[in-house]
């Protein structure tokens, strides 16, 4: 039988609850403004537009970025995705799309827009694609972003590099944003608000703070990649977030503001995969043995 464990509800659940974890190790967390009844538990550093902007102003540091851009089958909006990308100037030196074995014009697209593209011979999932962009990239700052973007915005990358720039403590940022669904101004982002972000509240305490712990658009240290085996499929993003906390602490994980994203929804039918993939990254990495399936 697998082994029960009693789950520790994180601020974004109830920050007012009275809590008594007996046996809870209070001496593996430093001091924070955040408490889980009475034990204090470490958060990301969130940061507004207006911050990241304010950072890069001031930002002395150089280091080289290398954006990586997974895909398959979407050569409807990978161009658009790269023009953002170079709008970004001499602040980006790699521009990477690996294509994951599309059956249309991805590959074609993305080297008319300027990219480095290599191609897969076989699928290999999200998780494999980044891997290999990662192989084929030098940088010391890695960029992942998402394909099926409908409206990248400029300021993706800028603000993803801006708290690595800052502080050398900080080794890896997601981004955050409102979520549009279909026609309405919010809503998207369902596998995120019903699956990912209750477990991490519940099992995690600090993660759940993490606003998109699914976004596709994260930037992370290659010295700290090199730590972090990418996962694959549906997974990759949420694994590669619990290992960085595991291996360097919630307070090394930023997240920024990159406004309104729109891409692709997915109809419900097709969420349940991801969502069972999501749910079974968060419950092995917290030590839950599962059934084979």
């Amino acid at each position: 039988m697998p082994r029960l464990h009693r789950a520790r509800p994180s601020v974004a659940l109830d920050d007012t609850s009275k809590f008594n974890y007996s046996g809870w190790d209070a001496t593996r967390h430093q001091a924070s403004d955040v408490y889980i009844g009475g034990v204090p538990a470490l958060t990301p550093w969130t940061l507004t537009a207006t911050d990241c902007d304010q950072l890069l102003a001031a930002n002395s540091t150089h280091a080289s970025v290398a954006v990586i851009v997974p895909a398959r089958n979407e050569a409807t909006t990978v161009g658009s995705v790269l023009d953002a990308v170079f709008a970004a100037g001499s602040l980006v030196d790699e521009v990477i799309v690996v294509d994951d074995h599309s059956s249309d014009d991805t590959a074609t697209v993305a080297a008319r827009h300027g990219a480095r593209v290599v191609t897969l011979d076989a699928p290999t999932g999200k998780g494999g694609a980044m891997a290999a962009g990662v192989a084929a990239s030098s940088a010391d700052i890695i960029v992942f972003l998402d394909a099926d973007v409908t409206s990248p915005s400029v300021h993706y990358v800028p603000r993803l590099v801006a708290p690595l720039l800052a502080r050398e403590s900080i080794g890896l940022v997601k981004g955050f944003y409102v979520r549009p669904l279909h026609d309405m101004p919010t809503g998207g982002g369902r596998v995120n608000e019903l699956t990912a972000r209750p477990a991490l509240s519940l099992l995690h305490p600090g993660l759940g703070e993490i606003r998109q712990p699914l976004a596709g658009e994260t930037a992370i240290r290659r010295s700290l990649l090199a730590r972090c085996p990418l996962a694959t499929a549906y997974g990759v993003e949420i694994a590669l977030l619990l290992d960085v906390a595991a291996l360097a602490g919630v307070d090394a994980i930023a997240q920024v503001d990159l406004g309104t994203r729109r891409h692709r929804n997915r109809p419900i039918e097709e969420l349940r995969p991801m969502a069972t993939e999501i749910l079974s990254v968060i419950l092995e990495r917290y030590g839950v043995a599962l059934p084979p399936r």
